[in-house]
């Protein structure tokens, strides 16, 4: 068994957001085939000491605080004339835990673009991991941006762009989350071996037949296994909970009333208090967007066929933005316990982003909780979702997708049965990841992870 050493921008532990979701399931699964070292970030203190049994599938752990403050990156990035994602990830302390790991292995796994800087320049193979295309996310950015804010972004996107092109044709394989990533990196005139390795989903976890799954639909909670979903609030957090709402929340809503009222609305063809469901790290700016946009252009649309209609914002850090959006209509959670609870009890679990790079983590979660989900082209792009969720091109459409699902609750349960039966045909993390056999050269292991 060879040795690789891991980089990664954050620890992939606990997989409570998109990119950590994806960084977890390749490092359980390289790790099942080889003696893996990380070496990695941490954003938040309480992941410096990730669990035993975390750790304990790793050949050597080394994590790094990462406290550099954007302002200083930002500065950093005009002095030295780099993007600002690089300069962010800079430390001499990073650099020095590579050198001093890459003699004794034999291969290098890099997560994410910003860890890039630290590949050496000759030694073993490296398989580059983009995940999305991030030169093209901040040129979507640039576009919505005014003033010296467009040109920082537009400036960000160039030379992120040539910095990731100049990575490809270096290393033995670039990846990323989707085909249309693939061909969107191709266009930009990348070279090198670029291949699309998806993200997967764990169906057993996400099964509404599930313990949490049963308990989302009458109102109860049960403790999840690790932490699921994009909504999970990290290990030492406050989580909501019933008897402990969120200021953020609107009044008398929470996990347990959202289960009361899916049940309510079970035993009723007219749904009279339709719960609508987001999920995902509410400090993230597509996100941000997201359900300011469904907030505000389109629930209004939905309340006036079904006034008591509420959209659930789910997910940790809501930003100040965010957290105006709570009202009578609107309940902004902050971190919960386990997102699976309130999957289970909405009606509908919708992505309404405007800007999406790769397969997004929340719509497969629904998914695979057999929920209807409504998406933007955007969301949806990267799924092979064969027709089992719907796709809404603005917000007149989206609102109209959303009231059909409401008002045809048996449609809506075929279209969430339909969902979790593509995703146990397609999405399987084993079956997503098998392609990194042949690019280390190791053969499948006997403890292969779910």
């Amino acid at each position: 068994m060879s040795d690789l050493l891991f980089l990664a921008h954050r620890v992939p532990f606990p997989p409570d957001r998109g990119d950590k979701i994806r960084s977890f399931h390749v490092l359980r699964y390289l790790s099942a085939r080889m003696r893996v070292h990380l070496v990695a970030f941490a954003d938040d203190a309480a992941d410096l000491d990730p669990p035993a049994a975390f750790t304990d599938m790793l050949a050597s752990c080394t994590i790094l605080p990462r406290g550099k403050s954007q302002a200083r990156a930002g500065l950093e990035a005009l002095a030295t004339r780099k993007p600002v994602s690089l300069t962010a990830f800079a430390a001499p302390a990073m650099q020095a835990a590579v050198e001093r790991i890459r003699p004794s292995v034999d291969g290098i796994y890099c997560f994410s673009g910003q860890m890039a800087q630290y590949l050496p320049a000759d030694g073993p193979p490296v398989v580059m991991d983009f995940v999305d295309m991030d030169s093209a996310k901040f040129a979507g950015f640039a576009d919505d941006s005014r003033g010296p804010m467009r040109w920082m972004m537009r400036r960000e996107a160039r030379l992120l762009g040539a910095f990731e092109r100049g990575v490809a044709a270096r290393v033995s394989a670039s990846l990323f989350v989707s085909e249309a990533e693939v061909a969107l990196f191709r266009t930009g005139g990348a070279t090198g071996r670029i291949l699309a390795v998806e993200n997967g989903i764990d169906s057993t976890t996400f099964d509404p037949a599930g313990k949490v799954g049963q308990a989302g639909k009458s109102g109860q909670a049960a403790p999840p296994s690790h932490h699921p979903g994009e909504g999970r609030g990290p290990v030492g957090k406050v989580a909501v909970t019933a008897d402990s709402p969120s200021p953020s929340t609107s009044p008398n809503w929470t996990p347990a009333s959202a289960g009361a009222v899916k049940s309510k609305a079970v035993q009723s063809a007219a749904h009279a208090d339709p719960l609508i469901v987001f999920t995902g790290q509410m400090d993230y700016r597509p996100n941000i967007d997201a359900v300011t946009w469904f907030a505000r252009d389109i629930l209004p649309r939905i309340r006036t066929r079904h006034p008591t209609a509420r959209f659930a914002i789910v997910g940790r850090a809501p930003t100040p933005a965010v957290q105006a959006l709570a009202g009578d209509a609107v309940i902004v959670t902050g971190a919960v316990d386990d997102v699976r609870g309130w999957l289970a009890a909405a009606d509908v679990c919708v992505a309404p982003l405007k800007l999406a790079r790769g397969i997004q983590n929340k719509v497969l979660e629904a998914m695979a909780m057999a929920r209807p989900v409504v998406a933007s082209a955007a969301a949806a792009e990267g799924i092979d979702h064969a027709g089992t969720i719907r796709v809404a091109a603005d917000a007149s459409e989206f609102a109209a997708q959303v009231l059909a699902l409401l008002e045809a609750p048996a449609d809506a349960a075929d279209l969430g049965r339909a969902a979790r039966a593509q995703v146990l045909r397609r999405y399987g993390w084993d079956a997503r990841l098998a392609p990194l056999d042949a690019l280390f050269g190791v053969e499948g292991s006997g403890r292969t992870p779910s």
